[in-house]
């Protein structure tokens, strides 16, 4: 019988300590996290997961993930959601040949970068199913192709800037916090065993995101725009479809300037492919 665990991640705010005063309020991250556990629950996963701003720190992450990896055996299905800020450090073990800069979840204590997220998916039995859902910045495939930070322009005529909050730590910020983290961080980005982790995934990963790698994801009020929409395709597990199907209704649902992408890393898997979303 197969087995599924969900690990839903969900920032309204991070720890102004480790961001040299930056605290990056958003209004839905956490709405967002709790959305996605109930699907879980629905779809009877024997194992959920809600880490919300104060708990969602590197080491609960980190921890969560890695205890998924050892339970989960060829055939079930590990979920992992984001909703909050994303970040940017510098590429230190280059292998971020476009930009130069590694992407990374903002948790509350520390951002948590793209290679220690895949260094920890290749920690997944070969079968295993891992789906991962990213309702933040730069998005596209969990690794930064065109950074825009403070610079983005925005073109869609169904946007007011002025109104819209979106999910990146701004550039002065990321310099700061970089700068009084330099030693903590430069362990991780310098480290070179983690720069071929994405070619060593063994299991299926699928991930949809909240956006392209050169746009931005936005807030909301009840929900966050990429979340609000991924949740009225699913409609209350209504929908009839499998993961294309539903990456292609979110996509219709949302503006220009936001488009999810739909990326796959590790063995192909088309049969996961073609289950309908959050099966187990």
């Amino acid at each position: 019988m197969t087995r599924g665990i969900t690990l839903s991640i969900g920032l309204n705010a991070v720890d102004p300590k480790k961001y040299d005063g930056w605290s990056g309020e958003l209004n839905a991250c956490e709405a967002d996290a709790q959305d996605i556990s109930e699907i879980a629950k629905s779809q009877n996963f024997e194992q959920v997961i809600t880490l919300l701003t104060k708990n969602a720190t590197r080491r609960q992450v980190m921890s969560s993930i890695r205890k998924a990896a050892k339970t989960l055996k060829s055939g079930d299905i590990f979920v992992l959601y984001y909703s909050g800020h994303g970040g940017q450090l510098p590429d230190i073990n280059n292998d971020e040949e476009l930009d130069e800069e590694d992407e990374t979840w903002c948790l509350y204590d520390g951002e948590f970068v793209d290679d220690e997220l895949y260094s920890l998916l290749k920690q997944f039995a070969q079968g295993v199913r891992v789906l991962v859902m990213s309702d933040s910045c730069h998005s596209g495939t969990v690794t930064k192709q065109l950074y825009y930070g403070d610079r983005v322009e925005i073109r869609s005529t169904n946007i007011d800037s002025r109104k819209t909050r979106y999910k990146f730590m701004p550039s002065d910020v990321a310099r700061r916090a970089y700068r009084a983290n330099k030693e903590f961080y430069d362990g991780i980005l310098g480290d070179k065993s983690l720069r071929e982790s994405r070619n060593k995934v063994k299991a299926s990963v699928l991930l949809i995101s909240g956006c392209q790698d050169n746009q931005l994801s936005s807030d909301g009020t009840f929900n966050s725009k990429f979340t609000a929409e991924l949740l009225g395709v699913w409609n209350h597990s209504r929908f009839r479809g499998d993961y294309k199907k539903f990456h292609k209704r979110i996509v219709r649902r949302m503006p220009p300037d936001q488009t999810p992408n739909y990326y796959l890393v590790g063995e192909k898997n088309p049969a996961f492919e073609a289950q309908k979303p959050f099966s187990v």
